[in-house]
């Protein structure tokens, strides 16, 4: 059987004309699959003539449906009234009765007799021609040609009625008319073009105003968002930004510079991650890393050392750095080189690695967040006032300070932070005031004193945005639709 496209063209190839309603009856198809055949054959060419034919016709709404169906409700409050009459009260629980009794009263059916107890209302006349299913009952079947005007207007004021706009065509036979539709090519292939045979094919219209599928465009992941936030605090407390973009750094940047022995058991494998090419390397400041080999075998500066056999090929390890304090060495180191010693306020966000055991709240690759502030004469005090209203800008109240030990910082303390997704404290950070074995082999005054800390960045973050588990942020089980819908952090201050 004929696809509606071609039986509409079978049924025009033995008329002068037809319209899309008349072919909607005579097929028995809804007007608007007749439309869509209408299109699919205009796509394929001027098959066929359409002019647009709009016509206005009144129909009942789905109230006034009803009403023609089973009386008026001013009819139906008037059936309703007992010849003895009902209270008012009782009356009006009926459906629309508030409409209905208005319009029983207005047309003089009905009265109300208050002159005794609740008000009671009776039949005023003894029967009533429901003119109004009457009228609607007309309108359905397209006979108004006998309904005054004025009661028109009332039905369409009473939404019993409304004018709907009915748009159809007129089809008469075009130049290009055939019984038959060919395929539209969609797609100019290179065969095509390499046999010519795109001459002979027709090819579908492109539809120049649609519009394109919604791109999708990127979203910030929230580890980015906090640490927007993060960079932003420190600058608003006045710090600089360090360089970070060494994630390759050597052991004497980031354990012999800080102090930190070189039997240390961070310096294991099993703590660090060793770079085997290249393995090693050796551009060294050669007077500081004489007095940082002095330091650590012999003592100075009122230290004792640790008293054991120094080497240089321990310090030429390369390996990805395990925190960002390496950096900082490196900027004191610079600050010390200066001729006039100037207080400093540096900081850094960026990526360090430790060979951890993963868990839920451990990663061996995360973010630290540094801070570093060289000053004259600067205390402890002065350290738990900077996180005070470091945290207090990130909106984060609860903290507690707890002892620690730190081969280069001395005293040490450890921050906590409490997390209420799993309602406990957990560790986001470590802090101290450097101890003098490693600032003053750099040649900083005896009297500046250096306050550092480092912090973590998922860990602040898994609070803000309430994950419990670490690899939900971070790593292969993230939700690809959590990064989309997480909205920008808006952190207090």
């Amino acid at each position: 059987m004929a696809n509606l496209p071609e039986k509409i063209l079978q049924e025009l190839s033995t008329k002068q004309s037809l319209n899309t309603l008349d072919l909607a009856q005579v097929f028995n198809e809804d007007h608007q699959k007749i439309i869509g055949a209408l299109k699919s054959i205009q796509a394929n060419g001027e098959l066929v003539n359409a002019e647009v034919i709009s016509k206005t016709s009144l129909e009942l709404t789905s109230e006034g449906t009803e009403i023609a169906e089973t009386g008026s409700h001013e009819a139906k409050i008037f059936n309703s009234i007992p010849d003895a009459g009902i209270k008012q009260a009782e009356l009006m629980k009926l459906p629309n009765a508030k409409v209905g009794f208005s319009k029983a009263m207005s047309s003089g059916w009905i009265q109300v007799d208050k002159s005794g107890g609740p008000p009671l209302v009776k039949k005023k006349v003894d029967s009533i021609d429901d003119v109004v299913k009457t009228h609607l009952t007309a309108i359905k079947s397209g006979q108004l040609s006998n309904i005054p005007d004025a009661k028109l207007q009332e039905y369409k004021k009473r939404k019993l009625t409304q004018q709907v706009v009915v748009k159809s065509f007129d089809l008469t036979k075009g130049p290009e008319f055939s019984l038959t539709l060919n395929k539209l090519e969609t797609d100019l292939t290179s065969e095509m073009l390499l046999s010519g045979s795109w001459k002979s094919l027709k090819f579908k219209d492109y539809n120049l105003n649609a519009k394109g599928s919604q791109l999708d465009c990127g979203y910030l992941h929230p580890l980015l968002k906090v640490r927007s936030e993060f960079r932003q605090i420190f600058l608003e407390m006045g710090f600089a930004e360090m360089p970070t973009n060494n994630f390759i750094e050597n052991s004497f940047w980031n354990f012999d510079a800080l102090f930190q022995p070189q039997q240390h058991p961070a310096r294991d494998a099993h703590d660090t991650f060793f770079i085997s090419n290249p393995r090693t390397s050796s551009k060294f400041p050669e007077e500081y890393l004489e007095k940082v080999k002095n330091v650590h075998s012999k003592g100075g500066y009122g230290s004792l050392g640790y008293g054991y056999d120094w080497k240089i090929e321990e310090a030429e390890k390369n390996l990805l750095r395990t925190h960002t304090t390496a950096v900082s060495a490196r900027m004191l180191y610079a600050l010390a080189q200066e001729k006039e010693f100037k207080p400093s306020k540096f900081f850094s966000i960026d990526r360090v690695f430790r060979n951890e055991t993963l868990d839920a709240t451990h990663l061996a690759e995360f973010h630290q967040v540094e801070g570093v502030i060289a000053d004259y004469n600067l205390t402890l005090g002065d350290l738990i006032g900077v996180f005070t209203e470091f945290f207090k800008k990130l909106g984060i109240t609860e903290l507690e300070f707890k002892p620690a030990f730190n081969p280069y910082t001395e005293p040490s303390m450890e921050i906590f932070c409490f997390h209420p997704g799993l309602n406990k404290w957990i560790e986001i950070g470590n802090s101290g005031i450097f101890r003098p074995e490693m600032l003053l082999p750099m040649g900083l005054p005896e009297d500046v004193k250096v306050i550092a800390w480092g912090l973590s960045l998922e860990r602040p973050t898994m609070i803000k945005y309430g994950y419990n588990n670490i690899r939900d942020l971070v790593g292969p089980k993230v939700d690809l639709q959590m990064i989309q819908s997480s909205p920008v952090c808006r952190l207090d201050k």
